[in-house]
């Protein structure tokens, strides 16, 4: 068929499209490479006659004409498709994969999705998953010749391994106020790493007991554990700001005893005497029983410093609790301790009926030397002192 005599660029498109739908495909080709005869870079030529190309069976045609259109316009969903199916027919999965990826990334950022394209978005939904489980099941076969067996192995290479794979993602620490350089990124730390912790743990049943006594006298003694002040901005905790469905019962509050509480309480203050806790004059450390109520969700936070570490003795734990550091998840178990880096983010919820209560204090980071401690507390200490009103860490 020989090209009618139009001037209009748009026209000669639309007849090639029109064409295309009439199954001339030879002419829709014609039609296109005519515009890019004058356009070379016309975008809607190019994506017409990596069409007609695909219809025609030419690859290397329809190869060369999509990959002009995404060199123009990375984001052109079709032709992100288009490029992966033919990676895919070629043999080369990876880069299969990765346009497959960049094609639905690219359909979620989108306002709304054509109608004609939803089929083929799932279908590379479809494709991203297979080639990510194929890739998985490589990595991990080549791991196991080499002798990686996740049951024994490093849990750190465990962990390593979950992000190549983006099971998990990388979190930072990023502490509200008080930085400390060059400290290990580590969400949780292991009971098994602070010989310490076994003292404090036989010591369970008598701190719960302790706990129970001031829970049957009265629950009054608990506040909120994050409470605004006037001469302060409020801090975003939705709607657990000024509410007790977040409370605290401080035996020890930014440094200081809390008397009726430690006479109240004196097994649990003796045995929290014994362990690292974090001092600065003033500042530090917090010694409390955190009560979260039923039904109650903590949102994602961070905490002061990075210098510090915190430990939760669990001691009432109903089904439907759980503790997110980061990319991990934790249960809390009664009597064993979680400790953990609160200047990375996370967070808590309590899905039951009942209320969850844990024991918590802070230590000072093991990583720290006698001498960063010392200037760690000096430090907070003089920020104590020039600001008379300033928030304990929470």
């Amino acid at each position: 068929m020989t090209a009618p005599p139009m001037t209009d660029l748009r026209q000669v498109a639309g007849a090639g499209f029109e064409a295309m739908r009439s199954g001339d495909v030879d002419a829709a080709r014609l039609l296109f490479e005519r515009i890019l005869r004058d356009q070379p870079a016309d975008e809607t030529a190019l994506w017409g006659l990596a069409l007609a190309c695909r219809g025609l069976g030419e690859v290397a045609g329809q190869l060369q004409a999509v990959d002009k259109v995404l060199a123009a316009n990375p984001g052109h969903l079709p032709g992100l498709l288009m490029k992966a199916d033919l990676c895919a027919a070629g043999g080369d999965g990876r880069a299969a994969q990765a346009f497959y990826r960049a094609a639905v990334d690219r359909a979620a950022a989108l306002a709304s999705l054509p109608l004609e394209l939803r089929d083929e978005v799932h279908r590379a939904e479809r494709e991203v998953a297979r080639y990510a489980d194929a890739y998985e099941a490589h990595l991990r076969d080549e791991l196991a010749r080499a002798g990686f067996d996740p049951r024994r192995s490093s849990s750190r290479f465990g962990r390593c391994l979950d992000l190549l794979l983006g099971k998990s993602q990388v979190y930072q620490q990023s502490p509200t106020a008080f930085y400390f350089p060059e400290l290990p990124q580590r969400q949780f730390y292991e009971r098994s790493e602070f010989p310490w912790l076994a003292a404090l743990e036989a010591k369970t049943d008598v701190i719960r007991d302790e706990l129970l006594g001031v829970l049957a006298d009265d629950d009054r003694f608990f506040q909120p554990y994050v409470q605004s002040q006037a001469d302060r901005p409020r801090r975003d905790y939705g709607a657990l700001l000024d509410n007790r469905d977040w409370s605290a019962f401080y035996l020890i509050k930014a440094g200081a005893e809390v008397s009726e509480a430690a006479a109240r309480c004196p097994e649990t203050f003796a045995a929290v005497g014994q362990t690292p806790l974090s001092e600065a004059p003033g500042r530090t450390p917090s010694v409390l029983f955190s009560l979260l109520r039923p039904g109650v969700r903590i949102p994602p936070h961070t905490g002061y410093t990075n210098a510090r570490l915190i430990c939760h003795l669990p001691l009432i734990v109903p089904e439907g609790c759980g503790l997110r550091v980061g990319s991990e998840t934790r249960s809390w178990i009664p009597g064993q301790a979680l400790i953990f880096d609160d200047s990375i983010e996370h967070e808590a919820w309590n899905e039951s009926s009942e209320p969850r209560v844990v024991l918590l204090f802070d230590i000072w980071r093991p990583e720290l030397t006698a001498e960063e401690r010392k200037l760690v507390a000096a430090t907070l200490a003089a920020v104590g002192s020039y600001d008379q009103n300033g928030a304990a860490w929470v």
